[in-house]
């Protein structure tokens, strides 16, 4: 009986037995017969790693090739934390090599919930490499590309700056992004349980970004700057601007602003000084707007540049008199001579034969109050007041640059025209992409050669015998105008204290190849125009003849070249002119 019982457990525990391994063998067929090459594929994988290889970003260059932003070799230091097994040691170690935070880092390394940690982005890769030879378990490294400028503040505010993950974020940078960026590859490493990399199985190539071939030239543009930097330290100036441009092409050589900053320490700049000021901030004009009304007087033949006006010493538009600034007697003045003096009434009494309705569109005409579509971001329109909201005192103000906001860019364009025989072209400042010539709108005529030549003659005047004479260069023809323009305060009126001092002038004034606008926001102690940016235009000028090697077109000692008593006493009463506010 009791062999029988026990023959019956036996059979019992074989039977289970048998059915523990039949579920046994079952499951095993079902893992690697059904779902093996799943299984597999999770095995393998926890070996593996795919990292995205950054792309290589297109390199900025000037336009004779030399480098403005590139981009340097660097190394990407991460690491799993699930799989580092000696934080401390690691975290001394990346101290000394790679120079991070102890604290940060180790609290990162001993975060078992995250599978991925920066120790340096961009780190140098010899420092890298040193610090991979250690062989700590759970680290990762991989080649990134650090952007880097080597003209530190040359042009900064034009190139803008990319951000740590090589992103543009302003300027140039920021606006040809698509043609910078490239496209990412990518790197299949398997590595040991450790998490130590023990070969490359796969890799995808990068597509680099294209290059980029501006406009400017970068020595132009570094002798801008260190003028505006003079003259902004010597007048306690808030800022200046300067556009170097040749006024056939619309190409930028310069296009400088100061205070100005190092592209490659952006994240510790100020806002108000990575900002292109040249481009995006709008003033007043002043004196120097007054080519427009002129321009447009002799275009319709309502005057000839010896036609003569009987000028009191006051105008009185709708409810406002506006003055001379000076102390005189009524006189005669040809136009020749408003230009030179820089009259207020004279240049208000032909805008008043020209008419509210003509003025407007020839303001319109030359591109003011709309971008000049130049290959920058946050262009702004600047200001000019639509025809159906003049009052009756905007034929006193508008024509002698007051009333209306202009940005640097739009003045130099408009004066390019005068010196392009009329033809006002497209400002631009790419030259090439990724080799190829970018192509920029055809100019189009706003005045004829014979105006174009008229309104240059008088220019000169302005250079030889009027009120900009420290514009001279000796063995060089100059043309152009000086402004003075009082700010606006807070209580809507015009400042006795805040001033914009400009000059916009053409060089070799025979056959223009640059035409060059310097603005000085707040000068102190002199504020007029013929005073701070005349002797700014001279420099800037010099250096850009000399640097591109344009022949003198005047003998050495030019009459007129040198300032008489004459002409500085013509100088002092036109300077005050120039700057008077309107209504007073």
């Amino acid at each position: 009986m009791r062999t029988k019982a026990a023959n019956r457990r036996i059979v019992a525990l074989a039977g289970a037995f048998v059915i523990l391994l039949g579920v046994a063998l079952a499951r095993a067929f079902w893992l690697q017969a059904v779902n093996g090459d799943a299984y597999a594929a999770m095995a393998v994988n926890q070996h593996r790693e795919t990292v995205v290889v950054p792309a290589g970003r297109g390199t900025i260059t000037d336009r004779n090739g030399e480098p403005l932003a590139i981009g340097k070799p660097a190394t990407t230091v991460y690491a799993n934390p699930r799989q580092v097994d000696r934080p401390r040691d690691l975290t001394l170690a990346a101290s000394r090599i790679l120079g991070v935070d102890q604290g940060a880092t180790y609290a990162a390394l001993t975060d078992r919930s995250r599978g991925f940690v920066y120790l340096a982005r961009k780190a140098d890769s010899a420092r890298a490499e040193k610090l991979e030879r250690l062989g700590f378990a759970g680290l990762g490294f991989y080649p990134e590309e650090l952007r880097t400028y080597p003209q530190g503040s040359v042009g900064a505010q034009v190139i803008g700056f990319a951000g740590l993950d090589n992103v543009g974020l302003e300027g140039l940078e920021r606006s040809l992004e698509k043609q910078l960026a490239g496209q990412p590859g990518s790197r299949t490493i398997v590595k040991d349980p450790l998490g130590r990399a023990l070969d490359v199985v796969s890799t995808k190539a990068e597509t680099p970004g294209k290059g980029i071939r501006l406009t400017i030239d970068h020595q132009v543009q570094a002798n801008a700057e260190m003028v505006l930097r003079d003259v902004v330290r010597r007048y306690g100036a808030k800022a200046a601007s300067a556009i170097v441009m040749s006024p056939r092409t619309g190409e930028v050589l310069a296009m400088a602003t100061a205070p100005g900053f190092d592209a490659n320490r952006f994240a510790i700049t100020r806002p108000d000084r990575r900002r292109n000021r040249a481009v995006t901030d709008t003033y007043e004009p002043g004196s120097t707007f007054k080519l427009v009304t002129i321009a447009a007087a002799l275009e319709q033949g309502i005057v000839s540049p010896h036609t003569a006006f009987r000028l009191a010493p006051t105008i009185k538009v709708a409810d406002r008199v506006i003055h001379e600034s000076h102390t005189r007697g009524t006189e005669v003045l040809s136009v020749r001579q408003i230009v030179e003096y820089s009259s207020n009434i004279g240049t208000i009494t032909i805008a008043q034969r020209l008419g509210e309705g003509g003025l407007a569109s020839w303001i319109d005409r030359f591109g003011f109050g709309k971008p000049t579509g130049i290959d920058f971001p946050g262009e702004s329109s600047g200001f000019a007041l639509p025809l159906d909201q003049w009052s009756g005192s905007t034929i006193g103000t508008v024509p002698i640059g007051h009333g209306i906001a202009v940005t640097p860019i739009q003045m130099a364009r408009a004066y390019a025209a005068i010196g392009n025989g009329g033809v006002l072209v497209q400002p631009h400042l790419v030259e090439r992409v990724d080799g190829q010539t970018v192509h920029t709108h055809r100019g189009r005529r706003v005045v004829s050669r014979r105006v174009s030549r008229q309104m240059m003659s008088m220019l000169r005047g302005v250079v030889l015998e009027g009120t900009g004479t420290a514009a001279a260069i000796p063995g060089y023809t100059v043309a152009g105008k000086t402004g003075t323009a009082a700010k606006i305060d807070s209580n809507g009126r015009y400042s006795h204290s805040r001033y914009v001092a400009s000059f916009v002038g053409l060089v070799p004034a025979t056959k223009p190849e640059l035409v060059i606008m310097v603005m000085v926001d707040e000068p102190q102690g002199s504020i007029y125009g013929g005073d701070v940016a005349a002797p700014a235009f001279r420099e800037i000028a010099r250096f850009n003849l000399q640097h591109l090697e344009v022949p003198p077109d005047a003998p050495r000692k030019a009459k007129g070249e040198r300032q008489t008593t004459a002409a500085a006493n013509a100088r002092t009463t036109a300077t005050a002119q120039e700057h008077r506010r309107p209504g007073r």
